[in-house]
């Protein structure tokens, strides 16, 4: 496996973990009610949106040129810094509100 598979793979696999984390959060808001259930869709939309931007980046590595790879990767790392944080914002307000 190539250094580009294998980051692909670890890119890909963390998509798959706030997939899922973003499954239970629709779960556990299902059982909210009234202007907290109204709080927590709007964070759920915000995760969608990150893990949505993170998504669109990972397509675009996976067709990326040899040439092209290595600047695609280091503005790859920068993003993910925002992505997280967004994404770990976004997650704590909804654990907030349980």
């Amino acid at each position: 496996m190539t250094n580009r598979d294998e980051y692909l793979e670890k890119f890909k696999a963390k998509l798959d973990d706030w997939n899922a984390d973003i499954d239970k959060l629709e779960a556990k808001a299902q059982e909210a009610q009234g202007d907290i259930q109204d709080q927590i869709h709007k964070q759920l939309e915000s995760l969608r949106e990150t893990r949505d931007d993170a998504q669109k980046q990972y397509n675009d590595l996976q067709n990326a040129a040899a040439d092209a790879w290595d600047v695609m990767v280091q503005g790859t790392e920068k993003a993910w810094k925002a992505w997280f944080g967004a994404f770990d914002d976004a997650r704590s307000k909804f654990k907030s509100k349980e």
